[in-house]
């Protein structure tokens, strides 16, 4: 049973999805959940299928007291680095909020503080706490949409199933066509044997 909150008050929680693709944004979202909700199938995004995780979506979207998803693009990962980017757009989702939180609890290791608000980091966080798990699928299926559409643009990428991670179809069709404006430049995107000079997107 996972858990909501860590200390009394108005709580967020805070996570992000796609800090491993080479391709497209890093997507975060900030949920503050009520004491009582009802999400039984609730839990870590990645635990989930993608069909429980947008059957959930709609659901957190209508328990919530506050919730919001915000897009770092892959130009300023390249720009701050991915760590940076994931924490800002954390930051950018918290400031969204409807509601002001009291305390702030992370999904991870790493962040930097909020308006002086208190926060603690939790390492697999998504799977113990209510509202960071509500921040996962969000942050996830925004991020998914958001890759799915951009697939329409770009099918030979293979977005829509990949989601811009690096799976082997991903690397190939970099090799076969280049990389595109949406690929993080400050990332690897082909193994070093694998490297050729890209055409112009």
């Amino acid at each position: 049973m996972l858990e909501i909150q860590l200390q009394p008050g108005l709580e967020a929680g805070t996570d992000e999805a796609g800090r491993g693709c080479l391709a497209g944004p890093v997507t975060a979202a900030a949920v503050i959940l009520p004491e009582t909700v009802n999400l039984p199938l609730l839990n870590d995004s990645k635990k989930l299928t993608e069909r429980q995780r947008f059957l959930l979506r709609p659901l957190i979207e209508e328990q919530a007291l506050a919730y919001a998803i915000t897009f770092v693009s892959p130009e300023e990962i390249d720009q701050i680095n991915i760590l940076n980017a994931s924490i800002k757009a954390m930051h950018l989702a918290l400031e969204q909020l409807a509601l002001t939180p009291e305390h702030i609890v992370v999904d991870g290791n790493r962040f930097k503080p909020f308006k002086n608000i208190p926060h603690q980091c939790i390492i697999k966080g998504d799977g113990k706490f209510q509202n960071i798990a509500a921040a996962s699928i969000l942050a996830k299926t925004y991020r998914d949409d958001y890759m799915r559409e951009l697939s329409k643009t770009f099918p030979q990428y293979g977005w829509k199933q990949n989601k811009g991670y690096p799976t082997k179809n991903h690397r190939n069709a970099i090799v076969i066509h280049g990389k595109t404006k949406h690929h993080r430049n400050s990332f690897q995107l082909l193994p070093k044997q694998a490297e050729l000079p890209f055409p112009k997107p």
